[in-house]
């Protein structure tokens, strides 16, 4: 069985656009429009959604730029659910679907978590910045579709990541983690999982401060408009990196062995690439340059960043070597 299932792998799987994939592929596709168009009306110089004093008006090429490298990436997602649905698809390079998907997974399943969460607790009462009194730099509006349409893709696009992966790479996570093929995962692999680990204390500990209201290590403009939004954030944060670290750790150490290995693979890969890309993210934004010395993010800040993007890039390439690892038996016994 396992023979024929690498064999029909390495030869190439076949696959039919099923109704399930057509109403997911659409949902993916029309699901990028309201942020495509809401960005597109601001690259025009539209101020639909923007408040008068926003900062956002503050700099009109930088936002330009900005909004222009955002409809890049979230047209990504219409070329994804093509790549993912079309016959061609399935015989693209395992990395050009893989790493694509790994990234919108990571960007994408913390708004899919934190966002009905906030709702949740403002419902209670939590409260925002734009709450306390803050002027908001978008009307409350926007969120809202914006992220709807966030989670819209979200769920689009792994649903036929999931399709997709069963098709091509199925082979790859069947059986239990005690089932798992020596050598699969050896001591370099422990030894990332264990650095890993140790590297995702202070950042993983920050976050659950801030989570819990403690302001200090925030710059003051974060501090002064924590509230319900930046606690569920935060914690979110702090979820992920534990996912991370976890699945990984599962992996590496073949602990929990009467798991699926589809367990710890998971977890590896959606946290991972949580916290390797809002890390990587957030660095990059801080490092844009603030005006206001009030909302420079603070050298802890920056560590947790950091911290979280080098924890997520070391637990992704454990699981980059089990795939490449198991992938490459197969074909030979399939040869």
């Amino acid at each position: 069985m396992t023979q024929s299932c690498a064999t029909a792998a390495v030869a190439g799987p076949a696959v039919r656009l099923s109704a399930p994939r057509r109403i997911l592929r659409a949902v993916a596709v029309l699901s990028c429009v309201p942020y495509l168009g809401l960005k597109a009306a601001w690259i025009a110089g539209s101020h639909v959604g923007i408040p008068e004093g926003s900062g956002l008006l503050d700099d009109r090429v930088g936002m330009a730029v900005i909004n222009g490298v955002s409809v890049l990436v979230d047209s990504a997602v219409i070329v994804l659910a093509l790549v993912l649905t079309r016959p061609w698809g399935l015989r693209v390079p395992a990395w050009l679907p893989a790493f694509p998907m790994w990234v919108a997974t990571g960007l994408l399943a913390p708004i899919m978590a934190g966002f009905p969460a906030q709702l949740v607790v403002r419902a209670f009462g939590g409260g925002s910045a734009s709450d306390q009194g803050h002027e908001p730099f978008l009307h409350e509006w926007v969120f809202t579709v914006v992220y709807s349409g966030f989670i819209l893709q979200g769920l689009a696009l792994g649903g036929l990541f999931v399709l997709y992966a069963r098709d091509r790479w199925g082979y790859l996570w069947r059986g239990r983690v005690r089932e798992l093929p020596v050598g699969v995962v050896g001591p370099a692999h422990r030894a990332l999982a264990a650095v890993a680990a140790v590297l995702a204390l202070l950042p993983l500990t920050l976050h659950v401060l801030w989570a819990c209201g403690v302001t200090a290590g925030l710059s003051e403009g974060r501090a002064a408009d924590r509230g319900g939004d930046l606690h569920v954030l935060e914690a979110v944060y702090a979820v992920f990196l534990v996912a991370a670290v976890a699945g990984g750790f599962l992996l590496a150490f073949r602990r929990g062995r009467a798991l699926p290995v589809a367990v710890p693979l998971g977890l590896a890969w959606v946290g991972s690439g949580a916290a390797a890309c809002w890390g990587g993210w957030l660095t990059l934004a801080s490092l844009g340059g603030v005006e206001d010395i009030a909302d420079r993010p603070t050298p802890l800040m920056y560590l947790a960043y950091a911290g979280q993007m080098l924890v997520g890039f070391l637990l992704a390439a454990i699981g980059v070597h089990y795939f490449a690892e198991r992938s490459a038996r197969a074909a030979r016994r399939a040869a």
